[in-house]
């Protein structure tokens, strides 16, 4: 098993960020900030269930913590779940790195 592949299980994540809503939406709570649904639909043409679909995805990843205030969901970034998603793709950077090193020595031996 690589040191990858030991990682926690990261294609939900990806898959969650692969969606142009979903990343609108991270981008705008990135500030630190929580924001209900109402405010994170009243910056595009979808309707707060859609919003709230996006949301749940995001939440269901970890991207995103939900806390209830009142009758109301504040929906806020959770920057360790990215972290964790950055650290996957540097492992395997790294490995390339290794990778080519090698194959950089066997051509040049």
């Amino acid at each position: 098993m690589s040191k990858a592949e030991a990682l926690v299980d990261p294609a939900p994540v990806f898959a969650a960020l692969g969606d142009r809503t979903r990343l609108s939406l991270l981008l705008r709570l990135s500030d630190g900030r929580a924001r209900s649904i109402t405010t994170l639909s009243m910056a595009t043409n979808l309707t707060r269930q859609a919003v709230t679909k996006h949301l749940r995805v995001l939440e269901d990843v970890g991207l995103v913590a939900v806390s209830r205030v009142g009758r109301e969901s504040l929906f806020a970034s959770r920057p360790e779940a990215l972290a964790e998603a950055r650290s996957y793709l540097e492992t395997v950077s790294a490995q390339w790195d290794e990778n080519l090193t090698r194959l950089r020595s066997l051509v040049e031996d």
